[in-house]
């Protein structure tokens, strides 16, 4: 069994624990740091209405959850009809599968309330912890870095493909503590477990790969 993806699944899984229990438990130093930032933020988003309104159109339309798992779904289907790599489209299919059940199942065990404001500039459903955006978008561009990177793509047009999916993940990371809607640690939380989903993803798909006759 490779190494590698499993010291990365438990670098991953260490800290997504703790944060996880920190945020359950309601750790003080922790809620204070996350409302210091959250009330920094929205002043300026109240104030900088040009950039909130820019935030809004990405996070709603261009990192939306739904607009992510298009994405994926897109991929699938042409893995499977233009290279026959059925196995590993489905694969791609059930890790997001599983991935939105995992984020329902936090949210709805920690049941963490989301930040309220007087003025809001958005609003989201469900609980808080951890940030369906952030993790969707981390578990997506996680994925399909890693079938780029397996596809043999090298040079600028990897490296194209790697900016591309950080500023994914951290734009929408930003736009949901700008807009209000998070704390810090819930888009923490987010890349976390989306991180997580992607180590342990990989690490099913390659252990598959080596047992397969």
């Amino acid at each position: 069994m490779p190494r590698r993806p499993i010291r990365t699944t438990l670098l991953l899984a260490l800290p997504s624990a703790l944060l996880l229990t920190l945020v359950a438990t309601r750790w003080s130093p922790l809620l204070t740091l996350d409302e210091d930032i959250a009330r920094t933020t929205h002043r300026w988003a109240v104030r900088e209405r040009d950039i909130t309104q820019t935030f809004r159109v990405l996070t709603d339309w261009v990192w939306d959850p739904v607009t992510m798992r298009l994405l994926c779904a897109g991929v699938a289907v042409w893995l499977g009809w233009r290279r026959a790599a059925w196995g590993t489209a489905v694969w791609l299919l059930v890790t997001c599968a599983v991935a939105a059940v995992v984020q329902q199942v936090v949210k709805a065990g920690v049941a963490r309330p989301r930040p309220v404001w007087p003025d809001p500039v958005d609003s989201a459903r469900f609980a808080a912890f951890p940030s369906g955006h952030a993790m969707t978008a981390t578990v997506v561009c996680g994925l399909l870095l890693w079938l780029v990177r397996e596809s043999g793509m090298r040079g600028p047009r990897w490296y194209g493909a790697v900016a591309l999916a950080v500023v994914s993940v951290l734009g929408v990371g930003l736009t949901r503590v700008w807009l209000g809607v998070h704390w810090l640690s819930d888009v923490l939380g987010g890349w976390l477990f989306g991180a997580l989903v992607v180590a342990l993803a990989v690490l099913v798909h390659e252990r598959r790969s080596r047992v397969r006759p």
